[in-house]
């Protein structure tokens, strides 16, 4: 028997999507149906999309770095959490791709410790002030701890060979314990300047992926480095939050070997808050496109849970995905990264985030935290090919995937979708014979929201989908129905296709770069047609390919 809430239907058909020359097509002219009963609600979906990060910490406050964390910060005011590299790297603080410095720590004549915190607390500055909060990188290596200081800071431009950024910074310290003590140090000044309640709240970690390049030690170097570190915050702040290892993919050997150190390795263990690691997509340019890897990220995530969850001990400790991308470098360039300023992101961001949900749900595993490694580059052209959120300053069709996540509050309702395809198939196969066609809706009050999007890896076009949404059985309202649409696709909620439209001008005016600025911002589009009746909805509106859209139905009360 149905509760005071009934169920909404979306009805979705697909006709036939084009392909290149060579490439197969996808199955067509479908119809799905997606079922949201309201009555039958749950707990409050995870807001896991929250966390965001990356290489280069010196943006932050830089004219454009301000801006975006103002907007990131808007999303969940004090609730959003940034990652970065570089925190305890040394040099003068200028920037330059996949570097980043503060100059923290140095040493007198003598080799006694002397620590500046100017710039580290510039940053964390920016982010309380925009209302994020740190997600704490304790790294990388001062100069004058180094054990191989020379060369300390790259040049590196997208067309070097990656590895060449593994330089003085990436190796072990020369003296553990003033490793230690620089960590106690800078948590103790973080409590003081900004509180240990606050402080408490954070996210502290040590290093980056020191599975791979980022560390030039062993893996015994990398437990002590990080038992050190923790335990010299927690000596500073008792209650601080603290875990790792952020390591590079979910390989079991690495992940098991750090849990067991933590659980087991010393005589009193190493505290472990949470548990983070990274997971990358490997998107690859085939037949003149771009072909997304989404599977290989859900595969990494789905193998994390699964080493987590044989670990009764960390039964319902949060799980942080530090890393949770569509490919592995958010500085570099090429043809295969080309799904960067359009909608292809936008709609991968959307489709990996819900499954990595549906992935933790299945795992029994607590999931806090997908966090997306992209930001900002200062100074570099428009619509450049990097991964970031905005291009000097504007938004990009992605960014507008969080805007609507943002908005997914209350309990979740039961949702069901007939072109939906199933997680262990998208595991094996990806999105390649035909498009997801997903939705997730939730209930706040007499509000409903609904965030229904289509996703393929492979980067075609299509024809639009006629989409159907019938909201019956309303709770009575003495007034009427709206239904508000919010959609990213080619050409809402996009400041690339705009910028195209102008030509593709790297000299801005000021009525440009105004116009692209309002193009760049989450977009209400109307829709075709609008039914209201006394306890039923009905709407109907195109959903191109690569497109989301958010709905959202609330009586207008007289």
């Amino acid at each position: 028997m149905r509760g005071a809430w009934a169920v909404a239907v979306v009805v979705v058909s697909l006709a036939a999507p084009s392909f290149s020359k060579g490439e197969e097509p996808a199955a067509s002219g479908f119809s799905v149906r997606i079922e949201v009963d309201a009555s039958r609600t749950r707990d409050e979906l995870p807001a896991v999309w929250r966390f965001f990060g990356a290489d280069e910490p010196n943006y932050a406050y830089m004219k454009d770095g301000e801006k975006l964390l103002k907007e990131l910060g808007a999303l969940a005011p004090k609730k959003v959490f940034f990652r970065t590299h570089n925190l305890l790297t040394s040099g003068d603080g200028s920037p330059s791709l996949k570097w980043g410095s503060t100059n923290a720590y140095t040493e007198d004549a003598q080799g006694k410790p002397v620590y500046d915190w100017t710039i580290a607390d510039r940053i964390f500055d920016a982010y309380l002030k925009a209302g994020l909060k740190p997600y704490v990188q304790i790294g990388f290596m001062p100069e004058a701890l180094s054990i191989k200081p020379e060369p300390y800071r790259h040049r590196w431009t997208p067309k070097a060979k990656y590895d060449e950024i593994y330089t003085g910074w990436s190796y072990p310290p020369k003296d553990y314990s003033k490793w230690g003590e620089l960590a106690y140090q800078w948590a103790k000044h973080c409590a003081e300047k900004y509180g240990r309640d606050e402080v408490a709240g954070w996210y502290w970690e040590v290093w980056n992926e020191p599975n791979i390049g980022y560390w030039r030690g062993t893996r015994e170097e990398f437990f002590r480095l990080h038992d050190e570190a923790i335990r010299g915050v927690r000596r500073a702040v008792p209650s601080a939050k603290v875990g790792g290892p952020d390591m590079a993919g979910s390989d079991p050997k690495f992940l098991r070997a750090f849990i067991e150190h933590c659980l087991r390795g010393t005589k009193d263990g190493t505290p472990l808050d949470f548990i983070s690691f990274h997971a990358k997509g490997n998107p690859r340019f085939v037949n003149g496109r771009v072909r997304m890897g989404l599977a290989e990220q859900l595969r990494t995530v789905d193998q994390g849970f699964a080493t987590i969850e044989s670990y009764p001990e960390l039964k319902g400790k949060p799980v942080v995905i530090g890393e949770s991308d569509p490919d592995g470098c958010a500085a570099c360039q090429g043809d295969q990264l080309g799904y960067r300023n359009g909608t292809m992101y936008s709609s991968y961001t959307i489709e990996s985030v819900a499954r990595q949900i549906e992935l933790a749900e299945r795992r029994n595993v607590r999931l806090e935290g997908a966090l997306t490694w992209a930001f900002e580059f200062e100074d570099q052209p428009y619509f450049a090919g990097f991964r970031v959120l905005a291009s000097n300053g504007i938004d990009l069709p992605v960014m507008n995937a969080f805007r609507m996540f943002s908005q997914m509050k209350g309990r979740r309702a039961a949702t069901k979708s007939s072109g939906a395809l199933d997680i262990d198939d998208i595991l094996k196969k990806g999105v390649r014979e035909r498009p997801d066609v997903s939705a997730i809706a939730c209930v706040e009050g007499k509000t409903v929201r609904v965030l229904a999007w289509r996703y393929q890896d492979d980067d075609v076009a299509g024809t639009d989908a006629d989409v159907t949404i019938s909201l019956a059985g309303l709770p009575a309202t003495k007034g009427e129905w709206r239904v508000r649409r919010y959609s990213v696709d080619e050409n809402a909620s996009n400041a690339f296709t705009a910028w195209k439209k102008m030509g593709s001008p790297q000299n801005l005016s000021s009525a440009q770069y105004a116009l692209l600025e309002k193009a760049g911002r989450l977009t209400e589009v109307s829709l075709a047609t609008v039914v209201a009746m006394k306890n039923d909805a009905t709407t109907r509106f195109s959903l191109p390919s690569q497109a989301v859209s958010l709905l959202v139905f609330e009586p207008i009360e007289p």
